[in-house]
């Protein structure tokens, strides 16, 4: 079988290969905070099995705690150091951290922690642990960033790299630090050089008050985007997908 990603808005999306499946950064609610959700959820049997969750740090719209009840408490999933005890304690039972380097193999995939540059700390009064990123190995070289600005480093990530899934904005009409507008997730894009770039962190959330509709700089950042790539790294393939959709490699 081959691999397929599938992209359920922001940063969710569910990667699988053969029998394995692995999620990343599920949010999966209607509201988060003062977030509310602009496109529509998956189906409500949906995800069933999931062999491991993937969180890249704790804020809010990454590790979202009703979410991951829902997908279960026996789940396992992984976090960066520092994050193991702040779940434990909420009930969740098999729960691994891994730190930069760190690795563990899931059945058809090879998952390493990699560097990012972004705040780790739960507002308003939570904990804080690393931010990672996380590499996917097997069939093919899949790279999740989680939330991350350029950092030194990320030109070596993109060795033989088939896939990134590269955050190109957020749920706001400005970013705040850490965070990849589309010019820099361009200049990502060129540094990694991946076969193919599927922006995700986009067009998902809005903040209670926007409204649904009209909100364009929610809604323009994948063209803006594909417009950079095609000037930084024309060598590139550019694949958007909406929300629930699925591309197979």
């Amino acid at each position: 079988m081959k691999t397929s990603i599938r992209w359920l808005g922001h940063s969710t999306v569910l990667l699988q290969h053969n029998d394995t499946r692995i999620l990343t950064d599920p949010v999966l609610r209607r509201r988060v905070a003062h977030l509310w959700r602009r496109v529509p959820l998956p189906e409500t049997d949906w995800p069933g099995r999931v062999d491991a969750i993937l969180i890249s740090h704790l804020h809010w719209d990454h590790l979202d705690l009703p979410t991951l009840r829902r997908l279960g408490n026996d789940q396992l999933v992984f976090v960066p150091r520092g994050a193991r005890d702040w779940l434990v304690r909420r009930g969740f039972g098999r729960v691994r951290e891994l730190g930069v380097g760190d690795r563990e193999q899931i059945g058809d995939f090879v998952i390493s922690a990699v560097p990012a540059d972004h705040s780790g700390r739960r507002p308003p009064f939570g904990p804080t642990a690393d931010a990672v990123g996380y590499m996917l190995g097997g069939a093919q070289r899949i790279y999740f960033p989680g939330d991350t600005d350029l950092f030194d480093g990320m030109t070596e990530l993109g060795f033989d790299l088939d896939v990134a899934l590269m955050p190109i904005w957020g749920w706001g009409s400005t970013l705040g630090a850490g965070h990849l507008d589309p010019i820099r997730a361009a200049e990502a894009t060129r540094r990694l050089h991946p076969q193919i770039v599927i922006p995700i962190h986009w067009g998902t959330f809005h903040p209670i008050g926007m409204g649904r509709g009209g909100a364009h700089f929610l809604e323009e950042p994948p063209i803006r985007f594909a417009s950079a790539v095609h000037l930084a790294a024309p060598e590139v393939t550019v694949r958007i997908l909406a929300p629930g959709e699925t591309l197979v490699l």
